[in-house]
């Protein structure tokens, strides 16, 4: 059951070792691209294969899986088999799990000299934490991205797992895979790419740095332009209950808001911090005064950067995400399509299940 060869990497070989957090993410995504992932579950004494339940049925999609006992040196051999024939390789163990398994990239490399070792960590491969266990709340609060997010009067906000695993973490493990391979096709050398959620969320905070430097961000939650300090920019209730986003930034788009609360003859100053008080409480007022849907009608034509906060299930059907065909329906479970759009070599959600080793090696060595 060969992975479907389209998109931009179709031809691309990867083996992923077993993962929770980024790596699956990060392996779905260039699955989705067209690169034929073999992933390596584990396996337990029974002979049984050890699968992860959570997000099975979508973080796993599109690619083959195999199950082995790394522990064992027959199936640590036939791994190396594989990796013999695989452009890449990415794991999330911490720092030394891989080496003691006699699969530290120095051994990888030294037969296969081409391959491209992705490893990802929370923490990375060297420091003081490095061998630390974290999940993403802790990589981000050391970051100081956690302390960022939130209400300033309220500790600070979780905000899902999408920054620190998600966005620091596998985004960063896909792009430094990718720029890898790019390079080992052009120098014929491979290389070990050391991805840690802290170093890529920091990227991510680079803006915010570069404000903190200028004196234009406040180090404090709740008190900056994009941290809900601004009036303009953060969630309002509404009269059900449920809430409206506001992100009027510009002057232009700013006024269109003012408008349609009614307030055009109120004479705000936008960038005049001392009138956001009194901007909040009247924003506040208005609109508890009418139902989420009313607002999200009410600005649906304007470029006032007023939008209704979707649940979930809402966001999957909203008319945008249906006529973009967003989401698509894959063995009765809602997900994602895959993500970007290519024009030329478009990728697809391909087949999954399991695979036999000799059937892997077999199409990786045409």
């Amino acid at each position: 059951m060969a992975p479907s060869p389209s998109g931009p990497l179709a031809g691309l070989k990867v083996v992923e070792i077993d993962a929770i957090g980024p790596v699956p993410l990060a392996a779905m995504i260039m699955a989705d691209m067209g690169a034929d992932i073999v992933r390596i579950c584990r396996r337990d004494r029974s002979g049984q294969d050890r699968r992860r339940d959570v997000g099975w049925a979508v973080l796993n999609r599109s690619r083959e899986h195999v199950a082995l006992d790394l522990k064992t040196s027959a199936d640590r051999d036939a791994l190396l088999a594989l990796i013999d024939r695989a452009d890449g390789l990415i794991e999330g163990f911490r720092p030394g799990v891989m080496e003691r398994l006699g699969l530290g990239p120095e051994t990888l490399l030294a037969r296969n000299p081409r391959l491209v070792v992705g490893r990802m960590t929370g923490w990375g491969q060297t420091g003081p934490l490095a061998k630390r266990a974290g999940h993403d709340i802790n990589y981000l609060s050391l970051t100081g991205a956690l302390h960022a997010i939130g209400d300033g009067g309220a500790p600070p906000t979780v905000p899902l797992n999408l920054i620190g695993d998600y966005g620091g973490g596998a985004m960063f493990l896909v792009a430094g895979m990718l720029a890898g391979l790019l390079s080992a096709q052009r120098t014929g050398q491979g290389q070990v790419i050391d991805v840690a959620i802290t170093d890529g969320v920091g990227t991510m905070l680079s803006l915010f740095h570069a404000w903190l430097a200028g004196g234009g961000w406040a180090d404090e939650r709740g008190r900056n332009l994009l941290d809900g300090g601004a009036p303009f920019y953060r969630c309002y209730a509404c009269a059900d209950g449920k809430h409206v986003a506001v992100g009027c930034l510009e002057p232009q788009f700013f006024a269109a808001m003012i408008a349609g609360l009614g307030l055009a003859e109120r004479g705000y100053e936008q960038g005049d911090r001392s009138q956001w008080p009194a901007m909040e409480a009247e924003f506040s007022a208005i609109f508890m005064t009418r139902p989420r849907d009313e607002w999200a009608a009410l600005f649906a034509s304007s470029d006032a950067c007023v939008t209704p906060v979707l649940s979930l299930t809402e966001a999957i059907n909203h008319a945008q995400s249906t006529e973009r065909a967003s989401f698509t329906v894959r063995n009765g479970v809602p997900q994602a399509a895959p993500a970007p759009r290519f024009a030329v070599t478009p990728g697809a959600i391909g087949e999954d299940g399991e695979a036999k080793l000799a059937a892997v090696l077999a199409r990786w060595t045409r």
